[in-house]
């Protein structure tokens, strides 16, 4: 078995059990005894210390596997999204990789939208129906 599939395996568990009522109810349970020692430790250096290099070392390791199950997450909707796009008859395929656009592009698009946003909104407002708004070009 690949590295690969092992560390999803292990992100997608751990995110699964780290997301769970019990794990909080846990962590909380540790900060309350972690708090309530504090008075047999004289709210030492060292007291303080312990709590925040656990959480310190556990969210940093979190980061990493939380961050993992998200970008996974996120690449199956965008490949959903895009299924749906190609599926629609109207649709422009040509947005089918709008993640992978740099930032003028998207804001060139973005702004053709809106202005078939604003029309749209114009003719609602006027009484007009709102399915005649013209198509959007993508070329520059």
């Amino acid at each position: 078995m690949s590295n690969k599939k092992w560390f999803v395996r292990l992100a997608e568990a751990t995110a699964a059990w780290a997301g769970s009522a019990r794990v909080f109810l846990l962590a909380l349970g540790v900060v309350v005894i972690w708090a309530c020692t504090g008075t047999v430790f004289h709210y030492s250096d060292t007291w303080q210390l312990v709590i925040n290099t656990a959480t310190t070392i556990i969210t940093f390791l979190m980061v990493f596997l939380i961050q993992n199950t998200q970008n996974r997450d996120a690449r199956a909707m965008q490949i959903k999204v895009d299924e749906l796009i190609r599926a629609t008859q109207a649709s422009h395929t040509g947005l089918l990789d709008l993640e992978d656009m740099g930032e003028a592009e998207l804001n060139v698009i973005r702004d053709k939208y809106l202005a078939v946003a604003r029309e749209a909104h114009r003719r609602l407002h006027s009484g007009q129906s709102d399915m005649d708004v013209p198509e959007i070009t993508l070329e520059a």
